[in-house]
């Protein structure tokens, strides 16, 4: 039995056109990626989930505010996409201006923001982060250590704003994304945290008897 597909409509083409024109030159960060591949598999993530056409036009502008114009560039996805989209697209942006404020700072406020965002924009944040992490993860396998090169935060900060997002998600536990989350993360720590060493030493053996 077959199920009949949710309709996407003209909006969503309109809002794909216009994220790859203002994403247009971006990269993926450390790659030569077009950027629209990430808000495509942000997209992706998003309707697999079960989110709506609204939340996938929100999906695929989730960063044009905070890469590609600040408040001006959020009244126009609200004047193009309609209120709704635009909160979402809001909720999902960490930083308003050029340049942005300190990477520790923002990451702080941007947690203590999705605590009260609604189910939806957290569906779409949900799926964001999602896709971040098993980029690093799929990277990590290809090039390593060097990968934590590619952010401001470095190893030890990027991995303790995506642990955050992990307690945060699971909190409200509002979709199944949160829980794809926990799993990257945590695979992506068991491979790139050194294993502790005991710090007892073992243990000499005393041989008794003649050679």
């Amino acid at each position: 039995m077959t199920t009949k597909a949710r309709k996407l409509g003209p909006r969503f083409d309109s809002a794909l056109v216009f994220a790859k024109r203002k994403h247009e030159g971006q990269a993926r960060k450390g790659t030569s990626t077009p950027y629209v591949a990430h808000v495509l598999g942000v997209a992706a993530l998003v309707l697999e989930a079960g989110g709506d056409e609204d939340m996938a036009i929100a999906a695929l502008l989730h960063d044009v505010v905070e890469d590609c114009g600040g408040m001006p560039m959020l009244r126009e996805v609200r004047k193009r996409f309609g209120p709704r989209v635009a909160s979402m697209v809001e909720g999902c942006t960490d930083a308003f201006v050029e340049p942005k404020p300190p990477w520790r700072e923002r990451k702080e406020k941007y947690l203590k923001k999705l605590r009260k965002a609604s189910a939806d924009t957290r569906m779409v944040s949900a799926a964001d982060k999602v896709y971040n992490a098993r980029a690093i993860l799929l990277d990590y396998h290809d090039i390593g250590e060097s990968v934590w090169d590619r952010f401001s935060g470095k190893k030890s900060g990027t991995l303790w704003y995506y642990r955050e997002l992990v307690k945060e998600f699971d909190r409200a536990n509002t979709n199944r994304l949160g829980s794809e989350l926990a799993r990257v993360i945590a695979e992506l720590e068991r491979i790139s945290m050194p294993a502790k060493r005991s710090s007892r030493q073992p243990r000499k053996t005393m041989r008794t008897g003649t050679q």
